[in-house]
């Protein structure tokens, strides 16, 4: 006999509820259906055939979805704002806004590019201020693996951004 996979049919009955609580919300009912997407897809990842809530599962699945997503905006936006303050000395020159947004948007792309650690160790490091020892104690990495994560982003940031280059 071979297993059957888990029943997971509880959560499809709540598809239109969660698009509708997270259209108002989120004020976009494009928005409120691509969380619902992500949160489908993060449910049926899991092991929630266990959950006894399926409803209260999905909402906090979405919720915790969109928190992530608004906290990723945040740092994006405290990252061009930093760059800004950097190239900006004098401040309010729209030429100078405009090339921290770019260097903003490329170095998002950039690290797009690469493996999820390097990723995280960046934005860990860089933007949130963790010290490599504690961003290894994070991942259950050694700390000398945490600083070749990111000698590996930097050279890529570096290469990247340097062909982006005028």
């Amino acid at each position: 006999m071979t297993p059957q996979p888990p029943r997971r049919t509880g959560f499809f009955e709540h598809y239109e509820e969660l698009i509708g609580t997270w259209t108002r919300r989120l004020r976009s009912r494009q928005q409120a259906e691509d969380l619902a997407h992500d949160t489908f897809v993060r449910v049926l990842e899991s092991r929630a055939s266990e959950v006894v809530q399926p409803r209260a599962y999905l909402h906090q699945t979405a919720r915790n979805i969109a928190v992530d997503a608004y906290r990723r905006e945040d740092r994006r936006e405290a990252l061009t704002l930093r760059v800004m303050d950097q190239n900006t000395p004098h401040g309010g020159d729209p030429e100078h806004h405009m090339h921290a947004i770019q260097l903003a948007d490329s170095i998002e792309r950039a690290l797009a590019e690469l493996p999820l650690n390097c990723r995280r160790i960046f934005i860990w490091q860089k933007i949130e201020g963790l010290t490599q020892q504690e961003i290894a104690q994070r991942l259950g990495l050694s700390k000398n693996m945490v600083e070749k994560y990111m000698i590996r982003t930097l050279r890529h940031l570096r290469d990247r951004l340097d062909a982006m280059a005028p």
